[in-house]
């Protein structure tokens, strides 16, 4: 019915990883100019900080295109929900070694030093990206740690980049922090991102894209607070209630009904804080001795984002 509606040739907002999907707002520009900033410059490693939902994972991939581009050889693994001793064979996954390189009896990360080592005599730079790397086991961390600081020749023309939440982060061992060249933070979106992105996205797959007005896209970035996962969410929603209502555009009214379908009023008091920052939301928390309340169980009390 949506598709069918707006004459779209495929959904606008799958949330897919594609390269076409990607969409260069201002935070991710400034993201990729440095990320090839640290690979021209030959500098070991960058981080990628940015909240869930903010688009790290799209944004590895895209960089990984780039930089495989630029003439670098590219292996870009997830360390999220690993079990130790996966993330090395799954990173020779994903190293172009030959037939006889991968049936060597060598240990695996003797393979990857190999690798390492053929590439830097050929002058070509080996750009690892892992993301994720606050959801990394614990050898992987160790892992990552050897890569970005090794003195050896073979580690010459290797950049590490990894990403992970600010929450994360600080939960890293200080050695990965204090070695970043560069520490890149991924904001959301503004407004103007925002309606570019949906501009974009909508025009991409044959519908117009003045589907969205300028009211609209503004309140859909307050609401989404510019979390790109959120305004992709709240953008589906909303155009799956405007082709219900049979309209020509989306309007401002329509969005805010959309994401109350999304974020209900009824939301329950024992959400987290966590919860609700990646949802958009503003949480306060009351305090309970005043409310004449149990203090040993604090009362959340969730707020909507209107206005920023």
């Amino acid at each position: 019915m949506v598709r069918d509606h707006w004459n779209f040739a495929a959904p606008p907002f799958d949330g897919s990883l594609e390269p076409g999907s990607f969409f260069c707002g201002a935070p991710q520009e400034e993201a990729l100019a440095r990320l090839e900033w640290l690979a021209d410059e030959r500098q070991r490693f960058g981080l990628v900080v940015g909240a869930e939902g903010c688009g790290k994972s799209h944004l590895a991939a895209m960089a990984a295109r780039r930089l495989g581009g630029r003439g670098a050889e590219v292996a870009l693994l997830s360390l999220r929900g690993l079990t130790p001793g996966d993330w090395i064979e799954m990173l020779l996954e994903r190293l172009p070694l030959d037939a006889m390189s991968r049936s060597e009896p060598l240990r695996p990360w003797q393979k990857v030093e190999n690798r390492l080592r053929e590439n830097t005599l050929m002058e070509r730079t080996t750009a690892l990206l892992f993301d994720d790397i606050d959801r990394a086991p614990v050898d992987a961390i160790d892992g990552v740690m050897r890569l970005i600081s090794a003195a050896e020749p073979r580690y010459a023309r290797v950049v590490v980049i990894a990403t992970s939440t600010p929450e994360g982060f600080a939960k890293l061992p200080s050695g990965i922090r204090q070695r970043a060249a560069v520490r890149i933070e991924l904001n959301p979106w503004d407004e103007a991102d925002v309606a570019a992105y949906l501009s974009r996205a909508v025009s991409r797959v044959g519908g117009s894209g003045e589907i969205f007005t300028a009211d609209a896209a503004a309140t859909l970035a307050r609401f989404a607070g510019g979390v790109p996962r959120v305004v992709s969410q709240v953008a589906q929603l909303t155009l799956v209630a405007a082709a219900g209502d049979g309209l020509s555009q989306v309007d401002a009214a329509t969005v805010e009904r959309a994401w109350r379908e999304l974020v209900p009023a009824s939301i329950p008091t024992a959400m987290t804080h966590d919860a609700a920052n990646a949802a958009g939301l503003a949480v306060v928390t009351d305090d309970a001795e005043e409310q004449g309340e149990d203090p040993g169980e604090p009362r959340v009390r969730v707020v909507r984002r209107l206005w920023g």
